[in-house]
């Protein structure tokens, strides 16, 4: 479906595409991934024919549509739901002509492509889409310039889905999106007919939806196999691999040049020092392996409090001169706990974390906090407030006071991985991502008791994310959490709290058994593959579902098999190139070298074997599910 061929492409002086190649067959599912900055967008923009790439060529097979969220998202007197169906440019068109006609044979091709497109169905299609997206019967009515630009860019994400294009590509769909609404999205794209290029760094969106990985590395495009889970185990074998293979070139060039320095004065040896000197050469230079550093941080340690630090008693809380948004509130926050609030966007998470932050007062009951807690608050919005004038070493000087000397001021900093070079940058030439961590920083610069987290993933690539929850895991004191990553929401959170119906209450299950609850409550659903003609007794159902999971038993018994036999090959394989590595065996026999490269190259082909089987086996199973 989709070509590209030895692009290249520069931005100013940096050189993000050289000679790139990858393509992209009908229905895959694909991931772009990459560092920050790496060119992903770019990547996007280059295949929707908005900028021009600086050499090589991007080709789309046929009459390919191609659909993208617009950055410009519906705003006006136009009704949410007429919005969505406006996205459909080619069923517009043809309703508009059907109404003004007055050509017979016309007419007839209209009606038949109207019904070809199913045009009767398209606005109970478009309401479907927009309830999954967490618009009620009653805001699709309501006209688009009412709501936020959040929501807003919600309906543009509707209409794109709407107008289910050949290649649907999706740059950050998370981004303006709450738990459910993703978990509606998870499920729509796994059940999407077309092919989908997406750039997300929701590793559970990956993971659930993509069944191949574009990796932008060093300038190049890496296709993978396999969902993101298996792209990053994939890609530290390789790289393990070829660490292993520059190791065992250095320990041979080392071995040589030994024998050159010690036998090229004399006589009787020069022809085999000569003859050394261009094996050496033939090796060419030592390549090192390119390894992405990963920037780590914490969060300082605060002394410890007794439990409770905070409790709410019969609160309830609203804005000045509005109504109450949450009531009757009878909750807890221990020193040890991590919860993560859930709940539709307008719920009022937000308005929760501004209540036990005491940025907003209780209008009714009591709100108790232990007189010594400190609280630490994180919210997105705050990047408003940054001076992108001032460095972040002048953001923490002023935050810390001016008691606070400059070995303090880097030390939090450096806390966040600022260098002494990017504290000293100013904030507006700093990425999304180092702003979003200098805000963690200032938000945790008083080693807080209690820390509040409003949507800390956004603009954070996966390394960042993957520090994220290092840092909460490591953190002392409690942590309150507001995220639409479920993998961060699984990885940290010990406690789910639901906002909704103007109340706070604990739910009673992790954020898989909550997705479950959630997608069966739902009125809308996802498209389904397939829907037979008759759905049976519920007597029938249930023996249908037996008999698939009969059927699929011996499938997931060949996935098993063949991903124990590829995971013992990798490691007898790492082994031997481990052996080979150590640059001790070359000085022994010749032999022993020799039928360890053997073995390497047996072993190499196993593994390349059993991987074959292994994806035979889980396109098998995936088939029949």
């Amino acid at each position: 479906m989709l070509h590209i061929n030895d692009i290249s492409f520069r931005h100013g002086e940096r050189v993000l595409f050289d000679r790139a190649s990858a393509s992209l067959s009908d229905g895959w599912k694909v991931g772009l991934v990459g560092r920050n900055g790496a060119g992903k967008s770019t990547l996007l923009r280059l295949i929707q024919g908005q900028i021009e790439a600086d050499s090589g060529e991007i080709n789309l097979m046929g009459r390919t549509r191609v659909g993208s969220v617009p950055q410009d998202p519906p705003g006006g007197d136009i009704a949410v739901i007429d919005a969505v169906l406006a996205a459909d440019v080619e069923r517009s068109a043809l309703l508009a002509e059907d109404e003004t006609c007055q050509d017979g044979v016309r007419l007839a091709e209209i009606h038949a492509r109207l019904e070809e497109i199913g045009a009767a169905a398209a606005p109970s299609r478009a309401a479907s889409i927009l309830n999954g997206l967490g618009f009620d019967n009653e805001k699709q009515s309501r006209p688009c310039g009412e709501f936020s630009g959040g929501w807003r860019m919600r309906v543009a994400l509707a209409g794109t889905l709407f107008s289910s294009p050949d290649l649907l590509i999706l740059d950050e769909p998370s981004n303006h999106l709450d738990v459910e609404a993703m978990i509606w999205l998870t499920e729509y794209l796994k059940r999407f007919r077309n092919t989908v290029l997406m750039v997300s760094h929701d590793r559970d969106l990956l993971n659930d939806v993509c069944d191949h990985i574009v990796h932008i590395d060093q300038q190049k495009l890496v296709a993978y196999t396999g969902n993101y889970d298996f792209f990053e185990r994939t890609r530290a074998e390789r790289l393990a691999n070829d660490a292993a293979q520059q190791a065992k070139l250095a320990a041979q060039r080392k071995h040589m040049q030994a024998f050159v320095d010690r036998f090229k004065a004399k006589a009787s040896k020069a022809r085999q020092a000569q003859s050394r000197m261009k094996m050496i050469e033939k090796l060419g230079p030592v390549a090192s392996v390119p390894i992405d550093e990963r920037i780590s941080f914490n969060f300082p340690s605060p002394d410890i409090l007794a439990s409770p630090i905070e409790t709410l008693d019969d609160v309830s809380v609203g804005y000045p001169d509005g109504p109450l948004v949450l009531r009757n509130l009878d909750l807890r926050i221990d020193m040890e706990d991590r919860i993560a609030l859930l709940g539709q966007n307008g719920n009022g998470k937000s308005t929760f974390i501004r209540l036990i932050s005491q940025r907003l007062e209780p209008r009714e009951g009591q709100l108790k906090k232990t007189p010594k807690l400190r609280v630490g608050y994180f919210s997105q919005d705050q990047e408003e407030s940054l001076d992108f004038e001032a460095t972040p070493f002048d953001h923490m000087a002023r935050a810390l006071g001016p008691g606070a000397g400059e070995a303090k001021v880097r030390a939090q900093l450096g806390r966040f991985g600022f260098s002494r070079d990017r504290a000293n940058l100013k904030v507006g030439v700093m990425s999304g991502g180092e702003k979003t961590r200098l805000l963690l920083a200032l938000a945790t610069r008083t080693a807080p008791h209690l820390l509040l987290l409003d949507e800390p993933t956004n603009h954070l690539d996966m390394d960042a994310r993957a520090s994220l929850v290092d840092a909460i895991n490591d953190f002392e004191g409690a942590v309150v959490l507001v995220s639409h990553d479920t993998h961060l929401v699984k990885m940290v959170a010990d406690a789910l709290w639901v906002v909704e119906k103007g109340t706070v209450k604990p739910f009673d299950g992790d954020i898989d058994e909550y997705q479950a609850k959630l997608l069966k409550e739902r009125g809308a659903r996802p498209p389904k593959a397939e829907k037979p003609a008759d759905a049976g007794s519920k007597k029938d159902q249930r023996k249908a579902a037996a008999d698939n999971r009969t059927n699929k038993a011996p499938l997931k018994k060949a996935v098993d098999s063949a991903e124990k036999m590829l995971a013992r090959l990798t490691e007898q394989l790492n082994g031997v190139l481990a052996k080979l590595g150590d640059p001790a065996i070359y000085a022994g026999p010749g032999s022993v070298v020799t039928e360890l490269q053997k073995e390497k190259a047996r072993l190499e082909r196993e593994v390349e074997n059993a991987e074959k089987r292994w994806l035979t086996a889980q396109e098998a199973l995936e088939a029949a599910a």
